[in-house]
């Protein structure tokens, strides 16, 4: 591998996935700047997003050692993974919505209905 392709693969931000055990409190959604949460519903936490290089990388691990929080799995992501998560944070956002507007549209019939 020549010089020049080892130092354009260093420039070019990385998306990652990192994984951790329990539902991460949002007051430390500042820490992981940039990166988005998910909760998923078997009790981990994702977070993901661009990471401009190793360091950042490692900063990021770093802080996630000194929370204490314990760590599944930290994956580097293609870019046509990218789109294809893209999509499916938006449809589980989608569905979350209708499923709240619909609740509360319930809660709101219910609530009518005893008065």
């Amino acid at each position: 591998m020549n010089q020049k392709a080892l130092t354009e693969d260093h420039r070019e931000s990385k998306f990652y996935e990192i994984c951790l055990k329990g539902h991460l409190n949002p007051r430390w959604m500042d820490k992981f700047a940039g990166l988005s949460f998910i909760y998923e519903s078997d009790g981990t936490t994702i977070l993901s997003g661009p990471v401009v290089d190793q360091s950042a990388l490692h900063g990021l691990l770093r802080i996630v050692r000194d929370l204490a929080l314990p760590l599944f799995s930290v994956n580097q992501i293609e870019l046509k993974q990218v789109k294809v998560l893209v999509a499916n944070i938006q449809t589980k956002n989608n569905h979350s919505t209708k499923d709240k507007t619909h609740e509360r549209q319930s809660q709101d019939r219910s609530g009518s209905t005893n008065n």
